[in-house]
């Protein structure tokens, strides 16, 4: 199939964008990377009345130092936070979770900001900078606010975001050198969304442990309890049994994936304490 007709804007700043967002009214829609967005017009399973290419703003283009985090700009690709291997310090599992998704082809123009906006339950960067207690810019003709990346994601699909808004950057804080982490996902074969996922990050010198489930039917779904453990001590090693206890109390899922998620768990779990 082919898109139904759009209208196509490249704004010149971000400011011109947003304001075209405000005119649509609801009618348009913001284009970064089109690895998911573009499909799913192929498809016809997004009507937008006009098109805004935002894939070229240099302001959602960079990557900057911000003291205690990384400010990366909403346009940044994978592939371009990939290659950063070496040169962000504190974010290893940046670099780690980026150059896992899809292929390399895919990661050349698919952007952080856009798998955020798309809010895809299977997606990596969802789960990934929930559990590194990353922060969301967000911008609309009220100004700027930031909201927690894990609670970006309201839904499958369906997010924060306004109409009238754009992702400008992810604020994503950096892991000290005592802090561990690890990320694992279950795929059917390689570059394909995971059927179970999970994310562990332990950092004490910044009193945090973020434990999470992702590749669900809605957003990352955090497991407190088990975090609680592993910041108290109280769970010194990865531990299948509590991978499977924490799985369990989790709704909606049948045996086959509570023992799939158990997997991506313990194995996420694994690679943490292995550091």
């Amino acid at each position: 199939m082919k898109a139904a007709a759009f209208e196509y804007a490249r704004p010149r700043d971000v400011g011109e964008a947003i304001a075209l967002l405000a005119q649509a009214k609801g009618t348009a829609k913001a284009l970064a990377g089109g690895q998911s967005l573009g499909p799913m017009l192929n498809l016809r399973l997004a009507r937008p009345e006009l098109l805004i290419d935002i894939s070229r703003l240099d302001e959602l283009r960079q990557i900057e130092d911000a003291d205690e985090a990384w400010r990366i700009g909403a346009a940044v690709t994978h592939s371009e936070i990939e290659d950063a291997n070496g040169s962000l310090a504190g974010g290893a599992m940046l670099v780690e979770v980026a150059a896992g998704i899809a292929y390399r082809a895919v990661r050349n123009r698919g952007t952080i900001g856009g798998s955020l906006a798309h809010a895809d339950p299977a997606a990596d960067w969802p789960l990934a900078l929930a559990a590194l207690d990353a922060g969301v810019v967000l911008r609309g003709p009220a100004g700027e606010r930031s909201i927690p990346a894990v609670r970006l994601m309201t839904a499958a699909f369906t997010t924060e975001i306004r109409d009238d808004e754009i992702v400008t950057a992810v604020l994503v804080p950096k892991l000290s050198r005592g802090a561990r982490f690890g990320y694992f996902k279950f795929c059917r074969k390689t570059g394909e969304f995971p059927d179970a996922s999970a994310a562990v990050v332990i950092d004490p010198e910044r009193n945090a442990a973020h434990v999470l489930l992702g590749a669900l039917s809605g957003p990352p779904q955090p497991l407190p309890e088990l975090a609680r453990r592993i910041a108290e001590g109280d769970l010194d090693g990865p531990s299948r049994a509590a991978a499977i206890e924490s799985v369990a109390a989790v709704h909606g899922l049948d045996p086959i994936e509570r023992r799939m998620h158990a997997g991506a768990l313990f194995r996420a779990l694994r690679q943490a304490f292995a550091q």
